[in-house]
């Protein structure tokens, strides 16, 4: 079914709709070079009318060294009222093991991942082991090397899958822009390894508990008073879908080059009608980028 989707020039004509904002990081504040200049003074706007703001962040690293993250582009502590971020939902579930799921997983882990994200092994419940024989779950960030597709991996992921290990994603993209290259990222490992006959247990978006994290920061309120800023049809609004809160699109973020549009270009009805129809996804309205 085809939806008439309303493109918007800023956020201003539709902020008294809403009671709370749930706001992507990546694609919306910044594009993982600098922050987007109009997006900060849209979060001031938002403050001044006592919206209520969670940034949600499917980054694979706990949500302190995201914080220091946005500030060094641009992206103030203050600018904003809350941060969550897949990252730290993972951690938090290793370092406590407040599940069954997770009361059962074994203790040794090992880290599928770049260096980078090395925070994520630090006061956990479990032992990082240096091979994939030797481990009772993966604990996947992302491709370890920033290759640009999942095929050097396969043979690792196949010794895995072999040994029937289960693998924790800690961030659901499977694609990132930064600035105008395309990274890879951990959710396009887990989806070959899903494939490969894999277990995998997501943390972010669009998967609801992320999102029920998010709602006690907000003191619990109506989700249909709430909307969700994101760049991703298959993150952002899928989520926002799914936990029935509005979806606003910024096309100009992951979904750019297949609208033929740069940040803060207004995409043709038909182009964003053809692809919301293609990936089987409805925002609510849709942004060029996100400002007031």
């Amino acid at each position: 079914m085809r939806h008439h989707l309303t493109v918007h020039d800023g956020l201003s004509a539709l902020a008294d709709a809403y009671d709370a904002f749930i706001l992507d990081l990546w694609g919306v504040l910044h594009d993982g070079v600098r922050a987007y200049p109009d997006a900060v003074a849209c979060l001031r706007a938002l403050q001044a009318r006592g919206k209520p703001l969670v940034v949600l962040s499917n980054a694979p690293r706990p949500a302190a060294q995201v914080a220091a993250k946005m500030r060094d582009l641009g992206i103030p502590d203050d600018a904003y009222d809350h941060l969550m971020s897949s990252g730290e939902d993972t951690w938090r579930h290793l370092a406590h093991r407040s599940t069954d799921w997770y009361r059962r997983l074994g203790r040794r882990m090992y880290h599928l991942g770049p260096e980078r994200d090395r925070e994520m092994r630090e006061s956990v419940d479990a032992e990082r082991v240096a091979a994939i024989e030797d481990a009772d779950f993966i604990l996947n960030t992302g491709p370890p090397n920033d290759e640009r597709t999942t095929t050097p991996l396969v043979p690792l992921l196949q010794r895995a899958v072999s040994r029937g290990l289960p693998m924790i994603c800690a961030n659901p993209d499977k694609v990132v822009m930064r600035g105008e290259v395309r990274e890879l990222c951990a959710g396009a490992v887990a989806q070959h390894y899903a494939e490969l006959g894999g277990e995998v247990v997501y943390h972010g978006k669009p998967h609801p508990p992320i999102y029920r994290t998010c709602f006690d920061l907000l003191d619990n309120p109506d989700p249909a008073r709430v909307a969700a800023i994101g760049d991703s049809l298959h993150t952002d609004m899928a989520g926002a879908n799914a936990m029935g809160m509005a979806g606003i699109l910024v096309t100009g973020g992951i979904h750019a080059q297949a609208l033929g549009v740069r940040m803060g270009e207004r995409p043709s009805g038909h182009a964003l009608t053809e692809l919301c129809a293609g990936e089987g996804v409805w925002p609510t309205a849709a942004l060029p980028a996100l400002r007031w």
